[in-house]
Order: C-alpha cells, then structure tokens, then sequence
C-alpha cells in the first residue's frame, strides 16, 4: 500500500509540474524558443534517461561488472562530438525540423527523404521505449497480458504530452531531473553500503572484468571494446541529426545557452549512468543469477529501498521514460508538419492527432517487433548514420552538392543495411557498419560533390 502511495505521489507531482496547456502552436512545439540554461540541460538530460537505455545498461553491468563504464563513456563523447560540431549551429539554423536544413541546403527531394528516413529511425525508438516500460511493470502486474499493459503505458504517457506539448515536457522533465538527482546516488550509495564498499566485487567478477583499460578488454567476450569503440563512432555521427534533440535546441534561447547546455549534459549524462552501471554491478554480488540481466534495475529498486520509496523509485523511472517518449513524439509531430504535410498541421489540434499516430505505431512495434531492447536501439540507427555527411557538410562545407548528398545517403543506407543482414547480430556488424560505413559515407559524398557541379551560391549554414 505504501509503494502504490509513494508511486501515486511521485508521478502526481511530476505530472502536475507538467501540466500545462499550450498557449500556441509556437509553445507546442519549440516552447516558444526561450528555454534559459537550466530547464534545457534538465530536457536534455532527461531525454536520455529512458527506460531502453538505462535497463541495457544496466544489464551490462550486471553482466560486465565495472567495465560497462564505457557504455555511458559512449554519451560523453558523442554528446561531446554534438557541442563542438552542431550545438551552435543547430540553434543559428533555428527552423521546426532538423529535415529542413537538408531541403534548404539541398533540395526538397531530399528534406522529404531525410524526414522519412528520421521518421523510420525514431518509430523504431519508440517502439523500444514503449517495450522496455512494459518491462519494468511487468513484475507489479504479473497477470495483466503484456500487450495490453503497453497500452495502458502508451496511455497514460499520451495523457501528459497531449495538453502542451514540448512546454508540458520541459517542465516535468525538471521534476524528473531534481528526483533522478537522487535516486540513481541513492541506489549507488546503497548498493556501496551492502557490499562494504564494493570489495565483494572481486568475488562476483574475474580480475580481468575489473579493469577499465580499453587494450586489455578488446575482444572481451562480456563486454567487448571493439563494439563499445563501434558505438562511439555511430554516436558520434548519429546524434547530430536526432530531431528530439535538434527540437530542443531550437527551443534555447540563444546559440550560447544551446552550446553550453549540451556540453553540461554530456557530462551528467555520464555521471548518472555510470551509477545505475556501477549499481547494477554491484547488485551481482547479491544476486548472483537474475533471471534476466534487464531486470537490474527494478531488482535493486525492489530488494534496496524501504517500503514507500520502493514506489517512488518506480514512478521516477516512469517519469524519466514519460518524457523521453513524449519528446520523441513531439520532434515526431513537428517533423511531419514542417517536412510533409504544410501548414495546415502545425495547428495544436493537429499536432495532437499526429502525436496519437505515432502512439499507436510505438504500441504495435513494441508489441510485435522488439525483443532484444538494445540490439533493437541499435538497428534503428541505420538511416541517420546515412545522413551524417549531407549534415555536417550543410554546415560546414559550401562545396557539398546535392548529388554528393544524395550520394552518400544511399550508400549509408546500403551499407548499414548489408552489415546487418550479411554479418549479423552474432557477427558484430556494428564494427565494420561503423568503422568502414561511416568514412565510406563521407568519402562517397566529398568524390561526388568535387566531380559534379556547385549550386550558385551554395554554401555552409554555419557561416
């Protein structure tokens, strides 16, 4: 009884912090372009503290030990990458979509295929978000149908965005971030205080698991550094085109607050996963066989906290995954409006209809389509790797042709896609996809547009 108060409590509050209706469809969707330093970090942060990436993590905690660190080090540099290369710009360009910047830059043509490509990418997202919710309840719930708890998921987070959009989302994305502030320490502390300040780690792992040098760990077959070092680079390449982020950088007030906001989260992002990993690890220790490594999370929340905040621990994970999803639906709506349809649905109303659409294709891919969570994540990154080169090209290169865009967008597509199906899951296609694709993009791109003619007055948007 204390534990469904504690829950009701937290997620009341935070859902009331973000209730608000929006005044406009400028408020809607860009929260009217003045978030100040501090709301925007704790958007940015809470953006990727979803339930997909904080359960995987956690596994590879449990499973890996402390050298899992590198997981949440994959943030820190790509988000690093994001401040130095595109925070600024992002922010100068100032449209809807980030899609835009390729129609105006190239050509309409390929605005519209890089939208339905994002699209593609974040129905993907979404559907493990949705998926990887489910799963935390799962255990609460035992005889409610899987599907029909992720309805009841998608729901309820549906409830919250709906009323004012990206305002409602940044506004309990500051909630969330003062209750994460004190649950992950909180979890971290405890597990510290159980295991007598982590000695029984050398118990639960190999020697080897313990350390953190990248060399030694190579091909480590808990957690190997050639895949960590492929997701670095797909980070890297991938983030600078995430519309949810790109919608919220346009939402800054000005190119400063974007840069530094950016730069901040990447090293709270960091901080706050490499708890829950070191948490995870130390739950090993305790718990020797789970089940499943997935289920770390909710295990530590179950078994470390008094009852109460057993709920409230919960409802700060439902929050942290409430807004994520409802930002990703949102850069959704946005993008559909600014790249496909027109004018006619950047109303409120029609936003809110866009956004229930992509509730439902979120449901039934969660549904029939998600089994590994992060594999999953993973794959969905093929078609914004692809857009890597005409991005940043845009920006920073006034040579870059459409047909060197257009170019290169293919062949990222064509590539990640024959990784994936010719190497393998089991084979590691993350490492050739990433460590030959992504200079093969940019060589592709730069070849086409020096042999093909410049458009008249083309050039960077960055300048």
């Amino acid at each position: 009884m204390l534990d469904l108060l504690g829950f009701i409590t937290v997620l009341a509050w935070i859902a009331t912090i973000g209730l608000r209706r929006a005044s406009g469809p400028a408020d809607y969707t860009v929260a009217s372009r003045d978030l100040t330093l501090l709301p925007l970090v704790a958007t940015l942060v809470m953006t990727e503290f979803n339930t997909s990436t904080l359960l995987a993590f956690a596994a590879a905690g449990y499973s890996a030990g402390p050298m899992a660190l590198a997981l949440p080090a994959v943030f820190l540099i790509g988000l690093a990458f994001y401040t130095v290369t595109v925070a600024r710009a992002w922010k100068r360009f100032d449209r809807l979509s980030v899609a835009e910047l390729f129609s105006e830059r190239y050509s309409a043509a390929l605005g519209r295929t890089a939208s339905v490509l994002l699209l593609l990418a974040m129905i993907g997202f979404t559907a493990t978000y949705v998926k990887s919710l489910t799963l935390l309840f799962v255990p609460f719930a035992p005889s409610i149908p899987v599907p029909l708890l992720a309805a009841a998921m998608t729901l309820i987070v549906l409830g919250v965005v709906l009323p004012g959009g990206l305002v409602s989302i940044v506004r309990a994305d500051l909630a969330g971030f003062a209750a994460t502030l004190v649950l992950f320490p909180l979890l971290l502390a405890i597990g510290l205080w159980r295991t007598d300040g982590g000695q029984s780690l050398r118990l639960a792992f190999p020697a080897d698991q313990l350390t953190l040098s990248p060399l030694a760990q190579w091909n480590h077959p808990a957690l190997p550094m050639r895949f960590v070092t492929s997701l670095v680079v797909l980070t890297c390449f991938t983030y600078i085109a995430a519309p949810w982020y790109g919608q919220k950088i346009f939402a800054a007030r000005d190119d400063r607050t974007a840069f530094r906001a950016v730069g901040l989260s990447a090293l709270l992002v960091f901080g706050l996963y490499g708890m829950i990993v070191l948490a995870a690890a130390l739950l090993r220790t305790e718990q020797p066989s789970l089940a499943d490594a997935q289920l770390a999370v909710p295990t530590m929340i179950r078994s470390w906290l008094p009852s109460g905040l057993r709920g409230a621990g919960f409802a700060v994970l439902f929050g942290a995954a409430l807004t994520t999803l409802a930002g990703v639906w949102s850069a959704m709506g946005a993008m559909v409006a600014a790249d496909l349809v027109g004018a006619r649905a950047r109303t409120v109303r029609a936003q809110r209809w866009i956004i229930a659409g992509f509730a439902l294709t979120s449901w039934l891919g969660a549904t029939f389509l998600v089994d590994d969570i992060l594999n999953r994540l993973i794959l969905a990154n093929i078609p914004v790797a692809a857009l890597a080169f005409a991005l940043l090209a845009g920006f920073h290169w006034p040579r870059a042709t459409t047909a060197g865009a257009w170019a290169s967008v293919a062949v990222g597509v064509a590539w990640g896609i024959g990784c994936f199906v010719i190497v393998g899951e089991a084979g590691g296609y993350t490492w050739p996809w990433a460590i030959y694709g992504i200079p093969l993009i940019f060589g592709t791109g730069v070849v086409v547009s020096l042999v093909t003619p410049a458009h008249a007055g083309a050039r960077g948007l960055n300048q």
